[in-house]
């Protein structure tokens, strides 16, 4: 019986990956050594280093006058670290002003978290809606002169996704946009050059948890608050390469191993046509039926995250354990939201959602 995992993170990652990761495990193409075991500025691991960095750079097409960071910390710590690195920009004078667009649970973190270093603007929320939907475009208030506005382009825990990319510049003075990828970077082709700042923990679509990947713009280098930590300091992290600490080393290795695979597949546009298709077959099942039901609007629904809920939730623990009887697995929705939840990342095939739907279809037979 087929196993597919839905978790929504740590998450599935792709067989060829785990085979050859259990290949190399004691000895990495010849060097005698585990990559665990490597100095991070050997030339073995050096190697693992840079060719991850080209790989990843062409995979989202990051234009040359960025810089891609590996780091620590996951998205969390990156919530503290933007305004940590973005607040003193242009020489503003403290506490500086920042927009955020609150569209779900992580965003409703990374603001608070943002306040601790200076004024938050929250320049639209969908929280009276309980973060069914994003915010129209034309609704939000942003502020003349911010150090930048963020926004989280898909919630992993609530489901909604950005279905277009913010201008917000001419209204800003120029104000980068910031993003927390997290939970779909690669998913989809992406306009790097519209964003100053890029970022997401890998443990979604990459690899497994440890390591964060910052993409930003040179200019925005260099304007960290002087209670910024060196190690969270863009610009030293830059200039050193990501090596100013010893970084992740086996987790960057692992998503190195996902981008190669990622190229094997096609690239980006391709898996996004393929994360389209798998999409469309569990939302198109879900609008068939009044057994489930989903509550996120349909012009920004998540092609990765898909809570759902049964009509009723009485049935809730018999339809987690007929799944998992079935091989389908941590389907249970997030504690704040209830219900359940299919994240179907990059790794995903198409048969896992089949086979998701197939079941669906039998327990609303059986217990409808």
């Amino acid at each position: 019986m087929p196993i597919y995992n839905f978790s929504a993170g740590p998450a599935v990652l792709p067989k060829e990956v785990l085979q050859q990761a259990a290949a190399e495990m004691l000895d990495w193409q010849g060097s005698g050594m585990s990559v665990m075991e490597m100095s991070h500025r050997g030339k073995e691991f050096m190697s693992i280093l840079a060719a991850a960095q080209h790989d990843f750079r062409e995979l989202l097409g990051v234009p040359d006058n960025y810089k891609l960071l590996f780091m620590q910390g996951g998205a969390i710590a990156e919530n503290a670290i933007v305004p940590l690195n973005l607040l003193g920009r242009n020489g503003r004078a403290q506490p500086a002003t920042s927009d955020y667009i609150n569209t779900g649970s992580w965003s409703t973190k990374s603001l608070k978290e943002a306040r601790r270093y200076g004024n938050v603007n929250v320049a639209a929320s969908s929280e009276e809606s309980h973060f069914a939907q994003i915010p129209e475009r034309d609704s939000w208030q942003l502020s003349k002169d911010p150090a930048y506005v963020h926004v989280c382009t898909n919630e992993t825990i609530d489901g909604v996704e950005y279905q277009f990319t913010p201008d917000v510049a001419a209204e800003t003075n120029g104000a980068p946009l910031v993003a927390d990828m997290s939970s779909h970077i690669l998913s989809r082709v992406v306009d790097v050059s519209r964003y100053g700042v890029i970022y997401g923990g890998a443990q979604k679509n990459i690899g497994p948890a440890g390591l964060t990947l910052v993409v930003v713009r040179e200019d925005l280098l260099g304007h960290a608050l002087p209670a910024c930590p060196s190690a969270f300091n863009w610009k030293i992290v830059a200039d050193n390469d990501s090596m100013y600490n010893t970084p992740p080393t086996y987790a960057i290795y692992i998503a190195g191993l996902v981008f190669q695979w990622l190229k094997k597949q096609g690239g980006v546009a391709a898996m996004e046509q393929r994360n389209i298709a798998k999409a469309a077959l569990l939302y198109d099942y879900l609008d068939s039926t009044g057994f489930y039901r989903t509550k996120i609007a349909s012009n920004c629904r998540s092609r990765m995250n898909v809570p759902f809920f049964l009509a009723d939730e009485a049935l809730n623990e018999a339809f987690l354990a007929g799944a998992k009887e079935t091989g389908l697995l941590q389907l249970k929705g997030h504690k704040s939201v209830g219900g359940m939840r299919a994240s179907i990342y990059n790794a995903m095939p198409l048969a896992g959602v089949q086979a998701l739907v197939d079941y669906m279809k039998e327990f609303e037979k059986q217990h409808g």
